[in-house]
């Protein structure tokens, strides 16, 4: 039986102390390798679609943006997602900071998955990526890359009203260590998903950082998916599901707590997993026949229609350009550029978005439709 843990008495309040998860565990429910095939097939599929695609990489960027996007948000920005590709200059003063925080998560998810070529997953990486999360915006005083040193909470207004208390600072250290020989434990026979479905309920469970745990535990499974090859690019939208279903999320993590109800939670993952890739591998094959469209009617351009290919394919990681940027991505005069622009918007690729005679922006509306 799944024990999850204990409270602890501290100071008028009680913390939760887990059990280490560093041991075998079995389950019953039949349900459970029901979806644990179905969420396996799902991201084969997708790890094959994300590997078939000419380019995929030019997609993949937007991928990324999506997920940032879309888990700051469930923090509290503001952000679209066409405002996350435009150039900080271009974002109105009063909404810089949200759009900052977008533009850490994709540094802090693009450097992980870089940096796990050449180190393994670790709590030295996550530290890396946690510093990087909160680097200049809403929580850049709480002690951006270091575990924490005072206690925390979730809900409530303080520590008598909080909704969970996870673990007291002094009962971290060999939790953390528990977690980390964990993944790396291959006595345990366990199949990847449920390693990171328990690696998740641990993570969120201990709350390592005062700040940027959320964001932090949904960017975990991303890395573990590449880290363990069962995806080769991250073209995953994680927190789309986590927010239409955060009542159900959290309802899940707290039956582990204080039922020990662990198959509860595995299924709600394996359930988030599946929807997820098929999500995923839905868009990819839009993107797929959205070029097709669009290499069709660049081709009916006759003379023009190189650059405008070139002006198109490096938008596929900028969807959203000014004059300025348009003239940058060609490497030519504004005039050439600006004959480019007016050609797309003619045959309905680009759509000027501001309505102003100066400044203007340019997007590509379609593109920008499947991850909006």
């Amino acid at each position: 039986m799944f024990q999850s843990g204990t409270y602890r008495q501290q100071y008028r309040y009680k913390s939760f102390l887990p059990n280490p998860i560093n041991v075998p565990y079995r389950w019953e429910d039949k349900r459970i390798d029901i979806l644990l095939s179905e969420a396996t097939l799902a991201l084969g599929e997708l790890n094959a679609y994300a590997q078939l695609v000419p380019d995929v990489d030019f997609f993949i960027r937007m991928h990324v943006a999506k997920e940032a996007t879309e888990s700051s948000r469930i923090e509290g920005t503001r952000t679209e997602i066409d405002e996350a590709m435009m150039s900080e200059e271009s974002i109105s003063p009063e909404r810089r900071d949200d759009w900052q925080e977008v533009q850490n998560y994709i540094k802090a998810l693009s450097t992980s998955i870089k940096e796990l070529e050449k180190l393994s997953l670790s709590w030295r990486l996550l530290r890396n990526t946690h510093a990087i999360l909160l680097s200049w915006v809403r929580g850049k005083n709480k002690q951006p890359g270091e575990i924490r040193v005072s206690q925390n909470w979730i809900g409530g207004a303080n520590l008598e009203s909080a909704f969970f208390i996870p673990p007291h600072p002094n009962d971290l250290s060999p939790l953390l260590s528990d977690i980390e020989k964990f993944w790396y434990n291959e006595t345990l026979d366990m199949p990847p998903l449920i390693k990171m479905a328990l690696s998740h309920y641990q993570f969120e469970t201990l709350h390592p950082f005062l700040d940027g745990n959320g964001r932090l535990g949904r960017l975990l499974i991303i890395l573990q998916l590449v880290e363990q090859r069962i995806l080769s690019k991250p073209a995953f939208h994680l927190s789309d599901f986590f927010e239409r279903n955060r009542v159900a999320y959290y309802d899940s993590l707290t039956l582990v707590r204080t039922g020990n109800n662990i198959e509860q939670w595995l299924r709600f993952f394996l359930s988030w997993v599946i929807e997820t890739a098929k999500k995923s591998v839905s868009t990819l094959s839009k993107i797929v026949e959205l070029r097709q469209w669009y290499e069709e009617k660049i081709a009916m351009t006759g003379r023009k229609a190189k650059n405008l290919a070139i002006l198109i394919r490096a938008m596929y990681t900028k969807p959203v350009v000014t004059l300025a940027d348009a003239t940058k991505l060609l490497y030519t005069t504004p005039a050439t550029a600006n004959s480019a622009i007016k050609e797309l918007v003619k045959i309905g690729i680009l759509k000027e978005t501001t309505g102003y005679s100066r400044n203007r922006m340019y997007e590509m509306t379609d593109y920008l439709q499947l991850f909006r």
